[in-house]
């Protein structure tokens, strides 16, 4: 802490949506750093984006997942906050220009869940059964690996995902195992959903807490939240998409773990019906992680991803 001694500052404002995960997140942010510096006072300024706003539509429709991250940075912007707090599987995979992915926090559990009041796991559902999901990466592995099933679109927060379950919307629903155990609601899980059922999403499960670039003295308070480990398998699944165009409009998932000193990187490429499939794993060390990520995305290429890509995205550029 003695470096960054100089630099403490007598308040910071943390910029969040006003989502009950998300204010937990910050929440929890707000706790680590009221411990570290005791002296500072550390607010969080809510905020309502347009991401939580447009709830009719898929977010692949209405611009993808940075509609939550654009009203933070531009609190960030005008000096009205001095960090935000997000899901990493929110946060775009190019930061802009003048802004600064500072922390990557230590993982929760980055597992999909399955959540359903009549059934005990996927397999377990009857043809025709509705599946929910805001997601087309878990979309197109459900459509690929359960064919009989429907699968629809389920927006809004989890509170009201969780509703639409139990009003009988949804005979399930899957849904991140992070967000509800950090919200305190475990007992909803009914399965957890294996990497190799459901391949997480592009940093699922972590935080990550972003700043202006001008603001080194920040960067460096920040850094005892930073939990390198989680940082070099995020980073790898970060870079992977980056190639491939990673967006919530692309059916692709990519999950990175440690495993002893090595650095096991999975990663897929689908079309939205499940029916094209491309998947490939590499390992490598942990510090060439975004190296590792980056190789895997050329080998999903060698192997059609490219092509996949082009009939969902044409005018993406491929």
């Amino acid at each position: 802490m003695s470096s960054s001694q100089n630099f403490i500052p007598q308040r910071i404002v943390i910029a969040s949506r006003e989502s009950l995960l998300a204010m937990w997140q910050a929440k929890f942010i707000r706790q680590q750093l009221m411990q570290l510096y005791p002296q500072t006072e550390v607010d969080i300024l809510g905020m309502t984006t347009k991401g939580d706003q447009i709830l009719d539509q898929s977010l692949s429709k209405i611009g993808g997942k940075g509609l939550f991250i654009k009203e933070l940075e531009q609190a960030l912007e005008e000096n009205r906050a001095d960090i935000a707090v997000h899901s990493m599987k929110d946060m775009p995979m190019n930061v802009p220009d003048g802004f600064e992915l500072a922390v990557i926090t230590e993982r929760e559990d980055p597992r999909d869940a399955f959540v359903s009041n009549h059934y005990q796991h996927l397999e377990a559902l009857p043809s025709g059964s509705v599946v929910g999901t805001s997601s087309l990466r878990r979309e197109s592995q459900l459509r690929a690996q359960f064919p009989h099933l429907q699968v629809k679109p389920l927006r809004g927060n989890v509170q009201t995902r969780l509703r639409k379950l139990d009003e009988g919307q949804y005979a399930a629903i899957i849904l991140a195992a992070a967000g509800l155990k950090r919200l305190g609601l475990s007992e909803r899980i009914t399965a957890l959903l294996s990497p190799e059922q459901s391949l997480p999403a592009v940093g699922q499960g972590a935080l990550g807490i972003e700043c202006r670039e001008d603001r080194p003295d920040l960067v460096a308070l920040l850094q005892p939240l930073h939990h390198q480990q989680t940082a070099y398998c995020v980073k790898a699944e970060r870079a992977m998409s980056r190639v491939l165009g990673g967006s919530c409009q692309i059916p692709l998932g990519a999950f990175g773990e440690i495993v002893g000193d090595t650095l096991k990187l999975r990663g897929f490429v689908a079309s939205p019906d499940g029916q094209r499939i491309v998947n490939a794993t590499l390992t490598g060390a942990p510090e060439k992680g975004e190296a590792l990520g980056k190789e895997m995305a050329q080998n999903l290429i060698a192997q059609g991803a490219d092509k996949i890509l082009a009939d969902i995205v044409p005018a993406s550029g491929w």
